[in-house]
């Protein structure tokens, strides 16, 4: 029970006893005393009018029974005098005599009240000293201990991530058995900062730290140090530095450190005083005049880009891990450990489920299972399919289903054209993603999602792969324009990703013979840490140059796009009638669709599509067979660049 709770029970326990001495003996008292007078009292013993009479010797009160039956009471003198008593007794009065005054029948009223006072006062003073005590300990840290007897997490329960596990299991043995390593003079990291996209498992890898150290684990957010006083922060680092100290061999791990360990003098303003004395206090700490022996400290953070430098250096975080997302041979185990417990079809194979989920992180990976099992639940069965997972996969990655949504016939048909031109050009082209579904239900804030995916982890993009996916964004846009002849404002996001994709590919990639290797990075790095006004390291005559590539880049994949689309325009018309008549389809029947209105298939090595995860790929074929296959049409190439490589000088 909370101590507000019992404080407060105590309190209604306490006024609950006395009401109950103050009124429960008035409850009990069922009989009726009758005050008379003294004179009225003699008058009616010297009549036979008095059966009984108790006289209190103290106070002279005279208390007894009238011959009627009726109680009475009267206050006579004190002490009782003789000649009365002698009355009472020769009138056949029962005469007794009572002497009730004694210590705790005197002061019993008196005690109860002053017991309540003292109580009361009591109780008001520890409410003062509670306060008094949370204004003291407003600069005490708010870290969370967890000791060796309370392991929740381990590292068998973080699946895949071998390497990082590794690195981090080194601490923590190190922490047991430091003989091991001082023996041979290596001394353990003071700092180990993960570094990874969000959903990873960075702050899963630190409570298996927590449950395998076996030594005093401190957990604290970022934002745990930050308080509207100044100065609070900083003592709040002292205070837990100090507490480690104490238990060290320690392990602390501070999560969201970026909310703290920002660059000084950075930002709207030039910077936060109390952020930055907070930093301060922990720069000292880990690596200051004073070094802390025995304690390690473990932080997580997805923008590394943002800590002051002063904080990444080594003897503070000496280790930077880089917590990815996890390939092909890890999305597997991921998804064992989030099945675990549920029931699965026999037709379930999570391997292909980890290989039609690339880029998927792990909190992607969980909420993955855990759609599919609800699911499962919506369509009454006692067992998660294979279809639960395709579903939870297109909840996932195309958005929530919008099927209530009514649009207008024409809206629908453009709609229809619109992706249709977006599916073709994916299945035609050589390097997009392979082609998986088209719907015109709207999904999420789109009105119709054409989804792709790739065959496997890619980690770099070729030019090639770049011009190919801006042409196939282009897609849309075009098909409108060659059906109807006008635009519409369904292409806003694909020219919005396109300019972009183009603008990076210039100045960043080095991708134009006009602006050469060179590379300038984003301009919007307000919210990394940098100064509001950023400084353009380049000139107006740069700015333009780089404008009119991005431009050429846009028009080129537009222009290719229109080939494209125009040399299949019956394929484009088959998607739209198939989508107005079906709203969703696979990218094995678009295949079918395309290849059949073409007249020979397009692709001499099959039909480039991810359908199902039932059927991940049907691309490869054997070379036999490839060879074998008759020369297919292939697609209109794309115009000659005005870019070349440069050519390198002979040695």
């Amino acid at each position: 029970m909370a101590p507000e709770a019992r404080r407060r029970l105590i309190t209604i326990a306490i006024v609950a006893f006395v009401l109950g001495l103050l009124i429960i003996p008035s409850l009990f008292s069922n009989k009726t005393v009758k005050t008379i007078s003294y004179s009225a009292l003699i008058h009616d013993a010297r009549h036979s009018g008095v059966i009984s009479a108790s006289i209190n010797t103290s106070s002279g009160v005279v208390t007894g029974q009238l011959s009627n039956g009726t109680n009475y009471t009267a206050n006579g003198p004190a002490p009782a005098l003789t000649d009365e008593v002698t009355t009472f007794q020769t009138n056949n009065v029962v005469v007794t005599f009572a002497n009730p005054s004694s210590f705790l029948s005197t002061f019993l009223p008196y005690l109860i009240w002053i017991l309540i006072f003292v109580g009361f006062f009591v109780f008001a003073n520890r409410q003062a000293k509670g306060q008094m005590n949370g204004m003291m300990s407003v600069g005490r840290s708010k870290a969370k201990q967890f000791n060796q007897d309370r392991p929740t997490t381990t590292f068998a329960d973080v699946a895949g991530y071998f390497g990082v596990k590794q690195e981090i299991s080194e601490v923590v043995e190190f922490l047991k058995t430091p003989a091991r390593y001082k023996e041979i003079g290596a001394m353990i990291p003071k700092g180990i900062l993960l570094v990874g996209p969000p959903g990873t498992g960075k702050t899963m890898l630190a409570r298996a730290v927590a449950g395998e150290a076996g030594v005093p684990f401190f957990s604290v957010s970022g934002s745990d140090f930050m308080e509207m006083f100044v100065g609070v922060g900083a003592s709040r680092v002292r205070d837990l530095f100090a507490t480690a100290r104490k238990q060290s061999p320690a392990i602390v791990f501070i999560d969201e450190i970026d909310s703290i360990g920002r660059k000084r003098g950075a930002g709207v303003g030039g910077g936060h005083d109390e952020r930055e004395q907070t930093l301060n206090q922990m720069l000292n700490e880990m690596d200051g005049f004073d070094p802390t022996e025995g304690v390690v400290v473990i932080a997580a953070t997805n923008r590394p880009d943002v800590l002051d430098p002063a904080l990444l250096r080594p003897g503070r975080f000496d280790r930077q891990i880089v917590v990815p997302l996890p390939d092909l041979d890890e999305r597997l185990p991921i998804l064992e450990v989030h099945a675990k417990g549920k029931p699965l079809d026999a037709t379930v194979s999570l391997e292909m489920v980890a290989r039609g989920t690339p880029g998927m992180s792990g909190a992607d990976l969980a909420n993955l299972v855990n759609e599919s099992a609800l699911h499962a639940v919506r369509r009454h069965s006692v067992t998660i399919g294979m279809e639960d997972f395709e579903n939870a996969r297109d909840r996932v990655m195309m958005g929530q289903l919008r099927d209530t949504m009514v649009l207008m016939d024409d809206e629908r048909e453009r709609i229809a054209f619109h992706e249709s031109g977006h599916a073709l050009l994916a299945y035609v082209l050589d390097k997009t993603d392979p082609l998986h579904k088209i719907t015109i239900i709207p999904r999420g804030m789109a009105l119709g999602v054409t989804m792709t995916l790739p065959e496997e982890d890619r980690h770099i993009m070729s030019r090639q792969h770049l011009e190919d996916s801006l042409c196939m964004r282009m897609g849309g846009r075009v098909a409108e324009l060659l059906v109807y002849g006008d635009l519409s404002t369904g292409a806003a996001d694909d020219l919005q990703r396109n300019t972009e994709l183009a603008r990076r590919m210039v100045r960043e990639w080095g991708m134009s013979k006009e602006i050469g290797p060179m590379a300038w990075g984003s301009n919007n790095q307000v919210f990394l840490g940098e100064d509001l006004m950023h400084t353009r390291d380049y000139s107006d005559h740069t700015s333009q140059i780089i404008d009119d590539e991005v431009e050429r880049i846009l028009r080129e994949q537009e222009a290719r796009a229109i080939e494209v689309l125009t040399l299949h325009r019956r394929g484009l018309e088959a998607l739209t009638r198939s989508l107005l008549e079906h709203e969703t389809i696979d990218g094995e029947t678009a295949a079918h669709l395309i290849d059949e209105a073409h007249g020979e298939p397009v692709h001499a090595h099959g039909t480039k599509t991810v359908s199902t995860l039932t059927g991940i790929t049907r691309a490869s074929v054997k070379k036999a067979e490839l060879a074998a296959a008759p020369a297919a049409v292939q697609p209109t190439p794309a115009p000659t660049p005005n870019w070349q490589p440069p050519t390198l000088p002979a040695v």
